[in-house]
């Protein structure tokens, strides 16, 4: 995914627009291996973690490990290399926002999967994490958190 920039203001400079999101799906046979390598090396050191506390606390706990984005950890650190900070902040708010709406999914899921057939309850888990997810997203929009904030290397 890329984000646009757009022309601001009319007077020839780039400004970037955090709104416009694309998907730009020949971008990925592009990633250098470095990339790949961190970001598997990441994801591997988190499942390793995940094991190793599940082998001396139980699968309970090692689960909650097994939950964590460990790739996100390493996407932030590219972004923030290759972008900049305020992108790689754009990204950890939107991953956050994101969570929220993946605890939703799971506690409409714990409710409903006991009593009902499993179409209804992840269609239901899935309709609750769009529009948490989405509402996170337009409070934190109009509280004035996204496009409009400047970091201080913006200035």
């Amino acid at each position: 995914m890329k984000r646009s920039a757009n022309s601001a203001d009319g007077n020839g400079e780039e400004a970037e627009d955090t709104d416009r999101v694309r998907v730009e799906l020949r971008a990925a046979t592009h990633t250098p291996r470095k990339d790949l390598l961190l970001r598997f090396g990441f994801g591997a050191g988190v499942s390793l973690l995940a094991a190793v506390v599940s082998a001396l606390f139980g699968p309970f706990v090692g689960g909650v490990f097994l939950a964590f984005p460990a790739i996100l950890l390493a996407s932030l650190t590219l972004v923030a290399e290759e972008e900049g900070l305020r992108p790689a902040r754009d990204d950890a708010r939107g991953a956050a926002l994101g969570t929220l709406g993946l605890w939703a999914f799971a506690v409409v899921a714990t409710v409903l999967l006991p009593h009902h057939s499993a179409w209804l309850a992840l269609g239901a888990a899935t309709a609750a994490w769009i529009v948490v997810s989405l509402a996170a997203y337009a409070i934190m929009r109009a509280a004035g958190f996204g496009g409009d904030e400047h970091a201080p290397e913006d200035r």
